[in-house]
């Protein structure tokens, strides 16, 4: 297994050349490949995932070669607890984006090349251990988002594409400026062994002065991608424009590539300065989550409110990250996965119901439970995940979340930022529970008598979606196992 992560990032790129290099294939031959190779990524993520010893804190699967000696930097791949559940995630969404783009009829080939491309370039982000590696997979990203936006989406594609772009670009500058600095301050580019008590020192051991502006740096970076209020206006516009496959990794993984970024480098090489600016961390969470919570509330096309929706309950995953505390941070990275499998979902069963009635104006909609009864139960289980049922993932990872960031010992006034999040948990209940009832009950209207409910493929990977959501939410041990351990020892260097 000692190449094994290589592999799983590196097999959709190769297999994205191959399909740009071949002579022409059939439409159903470029599908079928793409969803195996998909399929083949998510086999060998569960079978990191079954083999990970949970005992240990530290990295597993290590893969460590000299790269550019002259930066002394290596080709560093390794996972931790905090790592594989997003490996695992991201190969999922990965697969269940390959299975819902079957639908596709234009420029085909492109199409699922970028998806590859896309794939690869996330899980890059999730195992690389080196800051250039980090960076250079970080960039990637942006090249496949903008063309699956600005080719396959709708509404006013290209302007939100170029959006997406604008914002990730203006803060991977500043996380390049921030990786620059801290060579220049350290002198390696080796993420993890930079970690207080892995053998070297640590940039929180530099000066404050030095060490602050390098943590915002990063933190900027992160804070789009995440995205933090006030850097989150292209969001939605990307959100309701982008095509479904596309939704659902936007929101189910690169939204937290923003959120592993803060706790693997900001938090991980950064603990003073985290400890001493949470407050103001802190701050955004709640004002994301209620701000995201109200607009969700405003909205009125299906697409927006989900991305908003989205916005505010990763507003709780910042909330667990710098409240600093073992229980809030162990809550937040289960709320990464939580969230993006009832997210990936929403968006699924939103985007059936929109190419079904060709309406995404909720307003043009209601009564659809009666002709669309499967994707009516669909959307309602992810939306009671969404607003925290029991039973379901959503529950485990805000409960956790909220408990742990109230108990924070960390940061002293965590507790009257967790109070008032919990008014973010009651918009979210309001807005659900109204768009269920907008959407899919009330008065029928006569216009959707011959409307389709949602096909044999699409039942099959939704009704996937939601045996993980209650999977999870009745056992969640199944990722607080693997994530307890790396989450204490980071904690421990704040004395959390």
């Amino acid at each position: 297994m000692t190449h094994i992560l290589s592999v799983i990032i590196f097999l959709p790129l190769v297999a994205a050349i191959a399909l740009a290099f071949l002579p022409r294939l059939p439409a159903k031959a470029i599908k079928y490949s793409a969803t195996a190779i998909a399929l083949a990524v998510l086999a060998m993520s569960l079978h990191l995932f079954a083999n990970f010893d949970r005992s240990l804190s530290g990295m597993q699967f290590e893969v460590i070669n000299p790269w550019i000696p002259a930066l002394s930097a290596n080709y560093h791949l390794g996972v931790d607890g905090i790592s594989l559940p997003l490996v695992v995630l991201t190969a999922l969404l990965g697969l269940v984006s390959m299975l819902i783009s079957w639908k596709i009829e234009t420029r085909i080939r492109e199409f699922f090349i970028w998806l590859l491309v896309l794939e690869s370039s996330i899980l890059g982000v999730f195992c690389s251990l080196n800051l250039l590696l980090f960076f250079i997979f970080w960039e990637i990203e942006v090249i496949p988002v903008y063309f699956l936006i600005s080719i396959w989406g709708s509404g006013s594609k290209r302007n939100s594409a170029m959006k997406y772009v604008l914002f990730t670009l203006a803060g991977s500058a500043l996380m390049l400026a921030g990786i620059v600095c801290t060579y220049y301050v350290t002198g390696s580019l080796e993420m993890y062994v930079l970690e207080p008590g892995n053998g070297m020192g640590s940039i929180a051991m530099v000066p404050v002065m030095s060490s602050v502006p390098i943590f915002f740096m990063f933190l900027a970076g992160f804070a789009v991608k995440l995205p933090v209020v006030p850097l989150h206006s292209w969001q939605p516009d990307t959100y309701s424009d982008a095509p479904i496959a596309v939704n659902i990794l936007l929101s189910g993984a690169l939204a937290k590539m923003g959120a592993y970024g803060i706790i693997r480098i900001c938090i991980s090489l950064f603990p003073q300065s985290s400890q001493r600016y949470a407050p103001i961390m802190l701050t955004l969470a709640v004002i994301g989550i209620i701000y995201g919570g109200i607009l969700a509330l405003r909205q009125t096309h299906l697409k927006r409110l989900i991305a908003y929706s989205s916005m505010s309950h990763m507003g709780f995953v910042l909330l667990g990250i710098f409240a600093l505390g073992q229980t809030s941070m162990v809550g937040a990275s289960l709320q990464m996965v939580s969230h993006g499998l009832i997210t990936a979902l929403l968006f699924i069963t939103a985007g059936i119901v929109i190419e079904k009635t060709d309406k995404p104006a909720i307003a043009s909609m209601g009564g659809l439970a009666r002709q669309m009864p499967a994707t009516a139960t669909f959307f309602v289980l992810a939306g009671l995940g969404a607003l925290g049922l029991p039973a379901t993932s959503g529950f485990a990872a805000e409960f956790t979340t909220l408990l742990g960031s109230f108990s924070s010992t960390v940061v002293d006034s965590a507790q009257w930022f967790t109070a008032v999040a919990l008014l973010g948990v009651l918009l979210s209940a309001v807005y659900i529970l109204w768009t269920i009832q907008r959407v899919f009950y009330g008065p029928a209207l006569s216009g959707f008598d011959n409307v389709r409910d949602a096909g044999k493929l699409e039942r099959f990977y939704c009704g996937l979606l939601v045996i993980i959501i209650f999977v999870i939410g009745i056992c969640p041990t199944i990722l607080t196992s693997v994530i307890q351990n790396s989450v204490t020892g980071i904690v421990s260097w704040m004395g959390g």
